[in-house]
This record gives C-alpha cells, structure tokens and sequence, in this order.
C-alpha cells in the first residue's frame, strides 16, 4: 500500500490574484466591475473562483441568485479571510520596501474627495521636490472603500478626515480643517460677520451625499435640529457650493476647499462660526504595525504645509 504524503493530501493554497477576486466581487458586488477592479476579463474572474471553489471543496457563492452576486455564509467567512491574507503579503512587500532607502520606489496613496481636489495640486510639487524617487499612485474614494483598500493591502496609506469610523488603523493628525459657512449673496445672514449656529441651522442645510465622511461631520457640528433638505444632496463640495448659489440652501464648508478657491466666481459669501465653531482633522492612515510607518510619517510635514495656506 502507498501511503500519500502531507503534500499530496493537502488543500491546494488560493493563489493571491483568486483572493483579490474574491475580495473585489465582494467589495463591488458585480461580476463586471469587480473584473475591472481586478483588470481582468469578467470570464477570467468568473473562472479564477470557480477553480477557487473546486480547489477548496466548498461552496462560496450561491449560484440560485440569479443574476445577483450571492455569498453564502462561508463564503463571507472567506471573504474576510481573504483580506486578512492579502494583508499579510502586503506587509512582507512593505518590510521589502522599508529595507530600502526611504521615499523610494512605489507608494499607493489613497484620498478622499473632498480633500484631494484641493490639497493635491499644492502637495503634489514638493513630493516631487523633496522625494523624486517616489513613484506615488493616487486613488480618490470614499471612506469606507479606502479602508477596505488598505485592509487588503491594496492602498499603503491614506489621508482622511476624522472623526470617521476608522476602525483599527493608526492614525496621525495633520491638520484642523476648520469649518466656514457658506451663504447666498444678498441672503439676510451674510449681512453678519459671523453667524451663530442656531441661526445657520434654521435655514435648509444641503449636504453632499450618504457615504461622504463630510456629511456625518456637518450634521455633528450643527445638531439633530438642523432644518436638512430632503429633497436635493450634492455628488462633490463643487456641486454644493452651486447649489448654495442658486439660492437652494446654506452650508459648511472646510477652510481647505476654500483656500483651493472652491467659491471663487460664484455668488457664495463665507462667514465664520460664532463660538467654537467646528471643524474636522486630516489625517494620515496607515496598516498598524506597518514596517514603513516611519515614512508615513516623514510625510506629515509637507502635507501641513501643503494644507495650511493663509485664508482669511
């Protein structure tokens, strides 16, 4: 009788690329654009977790759904799995890249949209300047996709805006973000020279859409009694600043985008908060315990620079 070793009776190890699959079909929850998150064919996707399925004896998706991507109760159980492994490659590819000279080689960057607009055309020249051997690739997203990203190793670091659910990851402040309201020319608030929140909070309040940290953010500095628009949210700050010049409502809007010139041209007025006022804090993200923490937060000073120009 011949007896099969270990290897030969072994589950067969998902490959990285199955598992990135496995996590993008989760993530977008559609076949076609969790293959184009993956650049690959919708076919090459489809058979890279079929083959997973087959390899582990187990079924991930319940194909009874229809058209609807369908995950049984093991296959969410693989799905976390799954980032957790892609996690872990992603740090013994860190711990590579930390043993060499800092600020060198690839660097996945991942930002919020209502800070990248207005932060990267200033910050963007002095990584250029000080690391010019740092190939940085720039991913926009909200929140919740960006710390996905990071958890599967896909982005390095990040730079959101807190208080966010961020969930374990380490965190650095830059900067506070202070927020200004935004007004209508000619509306009787922007007689002021500062306005009170109560006053702010009685007129319509436009937001930007469910999913944006800013929105959870605004509705925090200005209380469950704020006078929302239920009928009309804002996909961008841009699209809100508009919305705000037609005369459709008030809003808050940070000191950064207002620098960047985000109310330039349009018939907006800014007035300060009475009292504290609010604000929110950009700060950087990263995996905890990364090896290139240390570059992450080489990078503090130039994004404060970059953030803090003079607003009056």
């Amino acid at each position: 009788m011949i007896e099969k070793t270990d290897d030969e009776t072994m589950t067969p190890l998902p490959t990285p690329q199955q598992l990135r699959y496995l996590v993008a079909l989760a993530e977008t929850g559609h076949f076609g654009r969790a293959a184009s998150a993956c650049a690959v064919s919708q076919s090459t996707l489809s058979a890279g977790l079929l083959v997973l399925e087959r390899q582990l004896q187990a079924q991930i998706l319940d194909r009874t759904a229809g058209k609807h991507v369908v995950f049984t109760t093991l296959g969410h159980e693989l799905v976390a799995k799954a980032r957790q492994a892609l996690a872990a490659l992603g740090a013994v590819a860190e711990a590579a890249d930390a043993a060499r000279a800092p600020m060198t080689g690839p660097l996945r960057l991942g930002i919020i949209p209502t800070i990248g607009p207005f932060l990267l055309p200033r910050l963007m020249p002095q990584l250029r300047a000080h690391y010019p051997a740092l190939q940085l690739f720039l991913r926009e997203d909200q929140t919740e996709h960006l710390l996905d990203q990071l958890g599967a190793g896909q982005l390095d670091v990040l730079l959101l805006a807190e208080p966010c659910a961020c969930g374990s990851v380490e965190t650095l402040a830059v900067m506070r973000d202070e927020f200004l309201a935004a007004i209508p020319k000619n509306h009787p608030l922007a007689l002021r020279d500062s306005v009170p929140m109560p006053a702010l909070t009685a007129e319509r309040l436009l937001l930007l859409e469910d999913g944006h940290c800013l929105r959870d953010q605004v509705l925090a500095v200005c209380g469950p009694g704020a006078a929302r628009s239920a009928d009309f949210a804002a996909t961008s700050l841009h699209t809100l600043i508009q919305m705000v010049a037609g005369g459709l409502g008030v809003t808050l809007v940070p000191k950064l985008a207002v620098a960047a010139g985000i109310t330039a041209g349009t018939d907006v007025e800014l007035r300060k908060l009475e009292g504290a006022g609010g604000w929110r804090t950009i700060s950087l993200a990263w995996r905890p315990n990364s090896p290139r923490a240390k570059e992450y937060r080489a990078l503090w000073p130039l994004i404060a620079a970059a953030a803090t120009p003079d607003v009056n």
